[in-house]
């Protein structure tokens, strides 16, 4: 179950990341349809991903949100059948000066726009909360709607890094964006 709301759209709700979120994390780490976008090669088992929120989660580096749907935006603490898990978001290093963004949803909500409202809150969040000088993120080549979702709310490209990663059978481009705190503002 989602932890406490940390900041809240007009559909899309950003709560902390709980231990009990292992399950819908590991889905990022398995499902072929969002873990080769992420990079990430090899599945994961829970005991693998729950190992890693500790650290992963418990540092002040890095600040993670499991991305919701409620039923009732304002209810603040509602119960598990009045949210639905949609995604996360999540950067590290925000203790630095360019933390990295990296976010997914799950298959079943792509297109309807939460994950540009998703990645917004977050960079908004980040920028309130962090004395960063701006937010680095990436996406794959192949991944016209991540970069378009990047490019979308402001962030440039900065470097394409020619079939740097070996992904799904093939080499794979990595394009890498940046956005200023003053280009956000």
């Amino acid at each position: 179950m989602p932890g406490p709301v940390v900041t809240a759209g007009e559909r899309v709700v950003l709560r902390t990341v709980e231990r009990e979120d292992a399950a819908v994390l590991q889905r990022s780490k398995t499902d072929p349809r969002i873990r080769f976008s992420l990079g990430s090669v090899f599945p994961s088992s829970r005991a693998q991903l729950e190992s890693g929120m500790e650290e992963w989660l418990e540092s002040d580096s890095t600040v993670a949100y499991i991305a919701c749907v409620d039923d009732d935006p304002a209810a603040g603490h509602p119960d598990e059948d009045e949210t639905t898990v949609i995604g996360s978001v999540s950067a590290r290093h925000v203790d630095g000066d360019r933390p990295w963004l990296a976010y997914w949803l799950l298959p079943e909500f792509h297109g309807e726009g939460y994950g540009k409202e998703m990645v917004r809150l977050a960079v908004d969040d980040i920028f309130s909360s962090h004395p960063v000088h701006g937010i680095s993120a990436g996406a794959y080549g192949f991944n016209e709607a991540s970069r378009g979702l990047l490019e979308s709310l402001g962030f440039t490209q900065e470097a394409r890094q020619r079939q740097c990663r070996y992904i799904d059978g093939a080499y794979r481009d990595e394009i890498q964006y940046g956005l200023l705190r003053r280009e956000w503002e």
